[in-house]
């Protein structure tokens, strides 16, 4: 069982990534987002995860230099934007997005969106950054099936990471079985569907079984399938709650309810059209 906020899953190659991290979208730069993350590492978050386009990287750089918690310590995520993709503006984007954030590297840098005719070019990009050290891991965001097989007919390494939209009511079980069948780390955004997980009666019943809320319960059974998670918030009680999952396990039966719960329901865009069309 899954016992602290420093359980890892290793990328394919040996990075080492925390399951449970901080999500930044919509943290707003400045004050929100530096005090969110500095309540984050006093808690003992290590895992940070921003975006060129969430406007907050500067702050999100000042809250982790301004924390004392060393470099080393805390696996720093930040993503491509998708007017910035083509191999040059890649290159430039990603000098930009180091100098936002103030350090030397990134432990995670992703593609944020698949865009039509971009992603061998800009995948191209990635190996490049990721050869130079300066991405310690590169992978993508928000790519199917179809995406993914167009990146992988060219050359470069395979992605190690793959930031999907990913709860209960969103599994994309074949999206899922084609990133494990070739090791690429499923990482879920809005995992907690924007909070609806708090309205779905078998999340609340499960939560009862243990004191648990619907949130907790989702976390844990994210955790239990081994797929990372980056919860986004900016309160301080809910920061803790969403760390306090590694008290308690989901049982096979818990665990097959909730992945019975699959509508194929989003939240956010759809893939295939968003960037892509």
């Amino acid at each position: 069982m899954a016992s602290s906020l420093m359980e890892t899953v290793e990328l394919r190659n040996g990075t080492w990534m925390p399951l449970l991290g901080l999500g930044t979208f919509k943290a707003e730069e400045g004050g929100q987002v530096e005090q969110a993350i500095k309540w984050a590492l006093e808690m003992g978050y290590r895992s940070i995860d921003t975006a060129s386009i969430y406007g907050n990287e500067a702050g999100v750089g000042k809250a982790l230099a301004e924390s004392g918690v060393p470099r080393d310590e805390i696996f720093l995520t930040t993503k491509l934007w998708n007017d910035d993709q083509g191999y040059d503006a890649t290159m430039r984007a990603f000098d930009a997005s180091l100098e936002r954030l103030g350090t030397a590297y990134v432990d995670l840098y992703l593609v944020h969106w698949p865009v039509r005719d971009k992603i061998q070019e800009t995948w191209q990009a990635m190996n490049a950054i990721h050869r130079s050290g300066r991405a310690k891991a590169i992978g993508v965001s928000n790519f199917l099936e179809e995406h993914l097989t167009e990146l992988l007919n060219g050359s470069g390494i395979t992605p190690m990471v793959n930031q999907i939209e990913f709860h209960p009511r969103l599994q994309q079980p074949g999206l899922i079985e084609f990133c494990e069948g070739r090791r690429i780390v499923v990482e879920a955004w809005s995992p907690l569907m924007r909070g609806e997980v708090l309205t779905i009666p078998e999340l609340v019943q499960i939560g009862e079984k243990h004191g648990k809320s619907a949130a907790q319960v989702t976390l844990r059974w994210q955790i239990q399938r081994g797929i990372v998670t980056i919860p986004k918030t900016v309160n301080q009680d809910r920061l803790a709650s969403n760390a306090a999952i590694f008290d308690f396990e989901l049982t096979e039966e818990e665990m097959g309810a909730i992945n019975a719960l699959d509508q194929d329901q989003r939240t956010g865009p759809d893939p295939k059209t968003f960037g892509y069309s």
